[in-house]
């Protein structure tokens, strides 16, 4: 990997059962843990705070332009979104019409649009199938926007709200749309070829470059448009995904946990998920 450098992550917070779907938000590093379905919190010391639980899986979350918060309902096939009276999650948007099968992750841009995927099929108990992105404006109608992704997972949104990335994890590679002034994707076309990894959630910093995680290799790499491979940190664990955060936005968050028995972890019978962080060569950008 020409130009490469070797990075050493630290433990930050450990004990989890399966985190998932990390954002930085507003001094906070956010996260779900899918195997005790809480939504919880940490302060730039490691100190937690339970935010609330959400009965489904997968479970992944963003915010809206005037920071409510957005919840996936995988299995329920459901937006939840924070009442501002009380704070409490309740019901918007139903997705089932689009597809009954478990949707995944969430991203909302900086106008108030969320785009949200399902893998396509209910994982693992069924075979494979194609997966697709969903399009929620803020009046919280859905619409289909892309179709036949290969188990689509992490994505991202460029500072300027015109392109898309999103993981393939089945397709080993990062598929990026344009982002129309309607929100519609577009010109759908291969960021980044990331042959032997199967890329799972994702963020972007300021140079453009991408990090994603990878469960089986149990890594986390930085690659550019085109594929080239910028930086790789290896973990002792698989690794789900990653965000940019801290004061700057210039450290590096990468949520892991043990995956060779997927039923104990996402039960919550499995205690191996640690959150590691590492200082990063740029700071993060775009959405979320």
């Amino acid at each position: 990997m020409a130009g490469s450098k070797v990075l050493e992550p630290k433990v930050f917070v450990e004990g989890l059962a399966m985190g998932e779907s990390p954002r930085w938000h507003h001094g906070w590093l956010w996260y779900a843990d899918w195997g005790t379905h809480e939504i919880a919190n940490l302060d730039i010391e490691g100190q937690r705070e339970v935010f609330g639980k959400v009965d489904s899986l997968p479970i992944s979350f963003d915010w809206l332009p005037d920071e409510r918060l957005v919840v996936v309902a995988g299995r329920e096939a459901r937006l939840k979104v924070q009442a501002i009276a009380t704070g409490a999650l309740q019901d918007w948007v139903d997705l089932s019409p689009i597809s009954p099968k478990p949707w995944n992750e969430i991203v909302v841009d900086g106008r108030g649009n969320a785009y949200v995927n399902g893998i396509g099929f209910d994982f693992p108990a069924e075979p494979p199938s194609t997966g697709q992105i969903a399009l929620v404006t803020p009046d919280g109608s859905p619409r289909l926007v892309a179709e036949g992704l290969q188990f689509p997972n992490g994505m991202a949104i460029t500072p300027d709200n015109t392109t898309l990335i999103v993981a393939e994890s089945y397709g080993e590679c990062l598929t990026s749309f344009d982002i129309l002034p309607d929100g519609t994707l577009d010109n759908r076309a291969i960021w980044a070829k990331t042959p032997g990894d199967h890329p799972d959630g994702i963020c972007l910093d300021a140079e453009g470059a991408v990090w994603y995680g990878d469960v089986g290799t149990g890594r986390c790499v930085r690659v550019k448009q085109g594929g080239q491979r910028l930086q790789e940190i290896k973990l002792d664990r698989g690794c789900f995904a990653c965000t940019l955060g801290g004061d700057d936005r210039n450290m590096l968050y990468m949520v892991a946990a043990d995956y060779s028995d997927p039923r104990a972890l996402m039960s919550g019978k499995s205690r191996t998920g640690r959150i590691l962080a590492i200082e990063a060569p740029a700071p993060g950008a775009g959405w979320p």
